[in-house]
């Protein structure tokens, strides 16, 4: 026989993998449908999922939108940015070519990586709040913030 607490254990892993899954590839954390983004409009987030029902645009939570942007602005730095200011600094490429191309990452890299960084936001937050998933018998978006 497996001990309560193992079950429990096991349990729980899988479902920070499926919300991890879930959140790398940009899909609605409660029920892993691909509706967290309007068909055909790249920066348009749906306010509710189509096919369960799971609140997923927040308009009255900032913190869901900054965090997100903080998410994106941190990596524009460590993935584009600090790679470009060591490619100039160990002089394998020239000064203007790396401004050049810091200023065209600054602008382009936050736009293509838009999606990932609010899809990576809720994966983060219901890694650390599973309980608030109604998959998981949570209330969705009522008492959210009881933090239980």
């Amino acid at each position: 026989l497996i001990p309560r607490q193992m079950f429990d254990v096991a349990v729980q892993a899988a479902i920070g993998a499926h919300i991890i899954a879930r959140g790398l590839t940009k899909r609605c954390p409660n029920c892993g449908g691909r509706t967290i983004f309007v068909p055909g409009q790249y920066f348009k987030v749906n306010p509710q999922c189509p096919a369960c029902g799971f609140t997923i645009e927040r308009n009255n939570d900032e913190g869901f939108y900054l965090g997100s942007a903080s998410l994106n602005y941190g990596m524009t730095i460590v993935l584009c940015l600090v790679p470009i200011m060591l490619l100039w600094f160990f002089d394998v490429i020239g000064g203007v070519l790396a401004a050049v191309l810091a200023g065209v990452g600054a602008v382009a890299f936050p736009v293509l990586f838009y999606r990932s960084s609010r899809s990576w936001w809720l994966m983060n937050y219901y890694l650390v709040f599973p309980q608030h998933l109604p998959a998981n018998g949570g209330k969705g978006r009522a008492g959210e913030d009881d933090n239980t």
